[in-house]
């Protein structure tokens, strides 16, 4: 027997870890799939999902063929009639019903496939409909939202050179679990020790005592929802008490008065609102000013509350207020070797907010996109525009976004609806029409997305590892033979467009990629990166302002109207005493990715993790034990689970991980039914969102606990 060994970067995190998989390539069998010490960027580290790629390679569940819902059931079909009935469907909608009749949402998994990201916006633009969703906005549209208003675009965002600071502050983010999320950056744990090595130090603020808290310096319980007067907090404390501390604002930055910004928010107030100590306000805030670098970097639990745009404004402004900005050891901006921003931007594509609203809530788009949050209701209400079919590549939001039960009823309402994804998962289960994309070994792969937002400038491609299967077809193909399909307008706009998909088809996935990478700012070959299957280091993130300002007057916008508008709206609600609820927050586990890994069995081995988290003195006064089964309501459902006393929450608050609940009918999803677990975003509410941006709410939601006898 030969064995080979295939470097690639694993695709299933944002950490972008290099890998090596041996491999019989007689058989195709994989024999193991272990960490690059020869990647430059992660140096041998992985974590436990990079196994899930044989899990999902070998996959029994996996659907490889089109696969049409009959009265008597599934029905595999070939690729030419499946794309013509999809596209013949799609088009009779419309002709009736108006483009905007047909929705579309689009997964996670999508940003870790290159070809999707080049050729999912033809369909797209084929389909010519404002219905557009996609996980962005249960996510990590408050990072974009702020991105686009003070840096002129939404993909410029500042990442946090973590191997150069001195002082990092974490809030609601558990990079340990994640691997880094808009911060590509493997091995975290490692560049945790690296600062504390060096004598730096790791504070981390979040209503649980997380995985990457328990290896911090020092962790701070704080209530969901209340960053944002902890953020004004210590503002209002350098702007009114340690102004002469303050460094200069550097020329390009324009702003109004910041300390009125935060009148008001003194720190006595945010230690009733937080629950942290007025001592422990002002201490950060001194120390923060002090340390010879700091960055401070929040992810999830301050993007998905109801002031999400406003803390992710509110940690830039700190940032850059602090003299944290554009240097080394603070936030910094990539130069990736594909300059998505400045490509985006050549075309006009920098980004845009509220052109348009959604039909029946009004809410702004951003982007082109509509909150996910509104998508059932523009499916269940009735009337011009109503969305009456539906197209989802490579996503699960009957798992992954608020209000789960409604969305099932609106999808089993849908006249017509297809899913490209090779699961029959809770939401697939749902479509006419199932159209199977090849596995991830079985397509080339490149971190358009990720070099954007890494640690450390990088470069690695990898070719497919197996052949796709006979017959099969790779992500981007369905998408062009549905867009093709989809081409219409007059006589010109046809063969204009036909001339365009036939480029695009002769050139591929690689041959854009190569001329991407030769036109990047370090012109590339892609041959050099194929004789490099280990990657390519092009260095530290290096201090790149104004020259990498987006805006039209090169000026950096500290204070943007649309963010000092909705503070001050919200500015008596802020200051207001807080309810007595018991607050719901998600978690992530290092073992796990939303709702997509779940059939792994290397994945969802060992203890249950779906148990409700709760501080044991609520425990106490609500005469509840350890395994006891208990109901937690919420203004929209009701959940049943088993209960875990735990000193890692904080008082009032209790948690539920995200992405599990695979018992509904017609899943067929062997291992992630055996798993068990419940949807937590049954209990999520789609009318509790951040009202600035649209983004989905999903941390903070009042809940009630019932221990059942």
């Amino acid at each position: 027997m030969t064995i080979q060994t295939h470097k690639r970067t694993c695709s299933l995190c944002e950490a972008t870890c290099g890998i090596e998989i041996e491999f019989n390539p007689a058989t195709e069998e994989i024999l193991s799939i272990k960490g690059d010490k020869d990647d430059p960027f992660s140096q041998g580290y992985i974590c436990p999902k990079a196994t899930a790629l044989q899990d999902l390679h070998e996959d029994p569940d996996r659907v490889t063929t089109p696969m049409l819902k009959t009265e008597s059931g599934w029905q595999p079909i070939g690729w030419t009639q499946a794309l013509d009935i999809a596209a013949k469907r799609f088009a009779e909608i419309q002709a009736k019903h108006g483009k905007d009749a047909i929705g579309s949402y689009l997964g996670n998994p999508n940003v870790h496939n290159y070809g999707n990201l080049l050729f999912g916006p033809l369909l797209l633009r084929a389909l010519g409909s404002k219905n557009k969703f996609s996980a962005t906005s249960v996510d990590q549209l408050p990072h974009h939202m702020a991105s686009l208003h003070m840096l002129g675009h939404q993909l410029l965002l500042p990442i946090p050179d973590i191997d150069r600071t001195d002082f990092m502050i974490i809030m609601g983010a558990n990079p340990l679990a994640s691997n880094g999320s808009l911060m590509t950056a493997p091995d975290f744990r490692g560049r945790i020790r690296a600062i504390q090595k060096r004598g730096g130090r790791v504070l981390v603020i979040d209503p649980r005592r997380t995985e990457t808290a328990k290896v911090a310096d020092e962790h701070w319980f704080i209530r969901p929802g209340q960053d944002l007067v902890l953020l004004l907090a210590i503002l209002n404390i350098w702007t009114h008490e340690q102004r002469d501390e303050l460094p200069t604002l550097p020329d390009y930055v324009d702003s109004i008065d910041l300390a009125s910004l935060c009148a008001g928010f003194t720190p006595d107030i945010a230690a009733k609102a937080t629950g942290i100590d007025e001592s422990n306000i002002r201490q950060l805030a001194k120390q923060w000013l002090a340390a010879p670098s700091a960055v401070c970097y929040a992810r999830m639990g301050l993007s998905v509350q109801q002031y999400g745009g406003l803390c992710q404004w509110l940690v830039n402004v700190l940032n850059i207020a602090s003299g944290n900005f554009d240097r080394p050891g603070g936030v910094m901006f990539t130069k990736p070797a594909i300059d998505l921003p400045a490509i985006l931007a050549a075309r006009g594509g920098r980004g845009h907010f509220d052109k348009y609203r959604s039909r029946v809530r009004k809410l702004p788009e951003f982007g082109g996109e509509f909150p996910v949050a509104v998508m059932a209701e523009e499916i269940l209400t009735e009337g011009q525009g109503q969305i009456r079919g539906m197209l989802t590549v490579a996503g699960n939001p009957i798992i992954s976004t608020p209000n789960s039960d409604q969305l099932n009823r609106a999808f089993e309402s849908l006249d017509f609806m297809v899913s490209i994804d090779y699961f029959i998962n809770e939401t697939t289960r749902h479509a006419d029409l199932v159209l199977p994309p090849c596995g991830p070994l079985e397509r080339d792969h490149y971190d358009l997305i990720f070099n954007t937002f890494a640690v450390r400038n990088v470069a690695k491609y990898a070719p497919a590892l197996f052949d796709k299967p006979k017959g099969g077809k790779e992500d981007w193909e369905i998408l062009l033979g549905l867009a093709k399909r989809l081409n219409r307008g007059s006589l010109k706009t046809r063969l204009q467009t036909s001339l365009t998909y036939a480029v695009m088809n002769w050139l591929k996935p690689v041959g854009i990629l190569k001329a991407l990478l030769k036109r990047g700012p370090y012109q590339l070959a892609l041959k050099t990166l194929i004789e490099t299957p280990e990657g390519l280091d092009l260095g530290a993130l290096e201090p790149s302002m104004p020259n990498r300002l987006f805006t039209k007057n090169k000026k950096l916008s500290l204070t943007p109207k649309v963010f000092v508008d909705e503070l001050q709206r919200l500015r008596t609600a802020l200051l207001a005493p807080q309810s007595d609820d018991s607050l719901l927050i998600g978690r992530r586990h290092v073992r796990s990715n939303n709702s997509w890994l779940h059939n792994s069995r290397r994945l969802t081995k060992g203890p249950r993790r779906d148990r409700l988290l709760l501080n044991p003195v609520d425990a106490e006064r609500l005469g509840i034990a350890e395994g006891d089964t208990v109901k937690v309501t919420s203004r929209v459902a009701t959940l049943t689970v088993q209960a875990e006393p735990c000193d890692s929450m904080m008082l009032g608050v209790v948690s539920l991980p995200h992405g599990w609940g695979h018992d509904e009918d017609g899943v067929q999803l062997a291992q992630a039914r055996q798993a068990g677990g419940v949807n937590t975003n049954r209990l999520t509410d789609d009318h509790y969102l951040d009202e600035l941006t649209g983004n989905a709410a999903l941390n903070g939601v009042s809940v009630t606990i019932t221990r059942v006898a």
